[in-house]
C-alpha cells in the first residue's frame, strides 16, 4: 500500500500534536469510496481540533479537516465512479472518522454530495462547512418565514467564514443586513460583502434583559452566550434566530420572554449530520446565489504544511473570510 501526505493529531504528555507526515493508506477506515482529496478549508472547529483547545478529536491518531473536494479514484457504492467530482462535508470527518488533511481519504458513498455545476473544487472548499452551515441558518429562515420584506436581518460573528458567506448571500437575495463584528476595521469589508449595517459586538454582549427593543426580523448566529440571548430579546414578533454556533460558549443565558410573548422561534442548525436532501438543496442554492466575485474577495489560499499554524490563528480571531487549503 502507498503512502500519502496528511496532518495527523498524536496524544503528547500534555494535550496533542499536530504535524504534517506520511500516512500509510492501509490504515484508512472502512468506506466504500475512495477520494483523492484536491482542496479543503479552515473551519473554527479544525482550529479547536488542531491546537487541542477542545475534545473535538475522539480516536487517536486522527487526520484533522472536517470537509473536502475531490475526485473519486475508486468505489465500490453504485452511486459513484472514478473519476466524479463530489463534496464531502461534516459526519464525524476529522473527529471520529480519518479526515480532509491529506491527499486520500476513505468516506461511506452515502456521505458525498457531487459537485455542483458551475462550481471548482477550490469554488467548494472556498464555502466548505461554514458556508454549508450558513446557507442552511438561510433556509432555515425562508422555511419559518422570514423574508425581505420581514424587516432587517442580524448576522453575528460577521467577520468570520459563517458570517461573511451569510451577508453575501442574505444581501445578495434581498435583505437588509446588519453585521455584528468585534473588529471595527472590517467595516469596509462587511459592507463589501453586502452589510447594509455594521454595529459593535458590544451591543450584543453584556447580560441580556427578558425583552428589549425590536430590531430585527431574523438573525444568522454563530457566536452563542450572551450575543444569541441578546438577539432572541430583540427579535420581532414572529421572527427567528437560526443558532449554528458557540464561538463565545455553549451557555443559553436567555429567559422564556421572546418565545412565549413574541412568539420568536430559535432554529437549531446543524451540518455535521444534516441528511443528504437539505444538503444537496444547500449546496445547489449556494451554487447559485452565491456571488463567484465576492467568494474571491473573503478567500485566502494556504498549502497543507501551514494549517496547523493557521489553525492557531482562527481561534485567536485572526482570520477573515474563508482559507481554502490545496492538499496537492
Amino acid at each position: 500500500m502507498a503512502s500519502f501526505k496528511a496532518i495527523r493529531i498524536d496524544k503528547a504528555d500534555k494535550g496533542t500534536t499536530a504535524a504534517l507526515t506520511q500516512f500509510d493508506e492501509a490504515e484508512l477506515m472502512d468506506g466504500d469510496v475512495t477520494v483523492r482529496v484536491e482542496w479543503s478549508t479552515l473551519n473554527y472547529k479544525d482550529g479547536l481540533a488542531l491546537t487541542g483547545k477542545a475534545p473535538v478529536v475522539r480516536r487517536f491518531p486522527m487526520i484533522a479537516g472536517i470537509d473536502f473536494a475531490g475526485t473519486v479514484e475508486a468505489s465500490s457504492d453504485p452511486a459513484w465512479k472514478a473519476g466524479d467530482k463530489v463534496v464531502c462535508t461534516g459526519w464525524g470527518m476529522g473527529e471520529t472518522h480519518l479526515g480532509a488533511y491529506a491527499e486520500k481519504a476513505r468516506v461511506k458513498g452515502d456521505w458525498l454530495v457531487a459537485l455542483p455545476q458551475g462550481l471548482s473544487a477550490r469554488d467548494a472548499m472556498a464555502i466548505g462547512t461554514a458556508g454549508f452551515t450558513a446557507m442552511l441558518s438561510v433556509l432555515a429562515l425562508e422555511k419559518h418565514g422570514v423574508s425581505p420584506k420581514s424587516g432587517p436581518v442580524v448576522v453575528t460573528g460577521a467577520a468570520g467564514g459563517v458570517g461573511s458567506v451569510a451577508i453575501a448571500v442574505l444581501s445578495r437575495v434581498g435583505y437588509h443586513v446588519i453585521a455584528s463584528t468585534g473588529r471595527a476595521t472590517e467595516a469596509d469589508y462587511l459592507k463589501s460583502l453586502g452589510a447594509a449595517e455594521v454595529i459593535d459586538r458590544n451591543e450584543l454582549s453584556a447580560p441580556a434583559k427578558p425583552l428589549a427593543k425590536e430590531r430585527w426580523a431574523g438573525g444568522v448566529d454563530s457566536v452563542g452566550s450572551n450575543t444569541l440571548a441578546n438577539l432572541l430579546s430583540m427579535t420581532r414578533y414572529g421572527g427567528a434566530i437560526a443558532a449554528c454556533g458557540l464561538a463565545a460558549g455553549m451557555d443559553l443565558p436567555s429567559s422564556v420572554a421572546p418565545f412565549i410573548l413574541r412568539g420568536v422561534c430559535l432554529l437549531g442548525i446543524d451540518s455535521v449530520m444534516c441528511p443528504i436532501d437539505p444538503r444537496k438543496a444547500a449546496w445547489q442554492r449556494l451554487a447559485s446565489d452565491l456571488d463567484r466575485t465576492k467568494l474571491s474577495e473573503i478567500t485566502t489560499e494556504i498549502p497543507l504544511d501551514q494549517v496547523p499554524e493557521w489553525g492557531a490563528k482562527i481561534l485567536a480571531g485572526q482570520v477573515r473570510g474563508r482559507i481554502v487549503v490545496k492538499i496537492v
